[in-house]
């Protein structure tokens, strides 16, 4: 259970950035409903007034080569997403988005308690930073079709698909670090607790 106030929501938009095209384990195969997805979400905060924080990872050597680093001039948008004007951006060095960011103060200062989590990768960013706010009190919606992950190469050697990552991810956050959602729910539900803040008001 949320320990803050959990009628204000924040999207935290996690590495949707240009650099991952340029990993060699990226694969588009899922990109399309990911891009509609993520675009759906978007506008339905925007309509809402739900503040967008846009997250972008930098890590490793700062040079041309790492699609990570700055000088590469990947760490921005990836194609395919409308621009808009982000509350918030940070770059963060670690998995989690809440580690040497200074996002959570942000959020507790503009009094947000809920959060919708969605971004690049599914199992990795995305959900450390879902269990990590979840443990530090803050209550989580993650929209798993706005998420995008690759196949992978189990320690075995076998493949895991990106389907079984995305209900192994599911699986493992539902109900104990977050409310698992569509785009609709989650959209949903963050009105829902507008409303419940403004008949508390009245």
């Amino acid at each position: 259970m949320s320990s803050f106030d959990t009628t204000r929501t924040a999207l935290l938009l996690i590495d949707v950035q240009a650099s991952f095209p340029a990993r060699p384990y990226w694969q588009d195969r899922e990109l399309p409903a990911y891009l509609d997805a993520t675009r759906r979400l978007l506008a339905g905060c925007q309509a809402q007034g739900i503040p967008v924080v846009q997250v972008f990872h930098s890590d490793g050597p700062e040079g041309p080569d790492n699609p990570f680093a700055h000088a590469s001039g990947l760490v921005r948008p990836l194609d395919g997403l409308p621009a808009y004007t982000p509350a918030l951006r940070v770059d963060k060095h670690r998995h989690s988005a809440l580690v040497g960011t200074g996002l959570g103060d942000w959020l507790r200062a503009q009094g947000i308690g809920r959060l919708i989590v969605a971004g690049i990768r599914t199992e990795q960013c995305c959900e450390t930073t879902t269990r990590h706010a979840s443990d530090e009190g803050w209550e989580v919606d993650y929209v798993t079709e706005a998420t995008l992950t690759f196949d992978m190469q189990t320690p075995a050697g076998t493949v895991l698909s990106a389907a079984a990552i995305y209900e192994r991810t599911e699986t493992v956050l539902a109900g104990r670090f977050a409310t698992i959602c569509s785009v609709d729910q989650a959209l949903a539900r963050a009105a829902q607790a507008a409303r419940n803040a403004e008949a508390r008001a009245a």
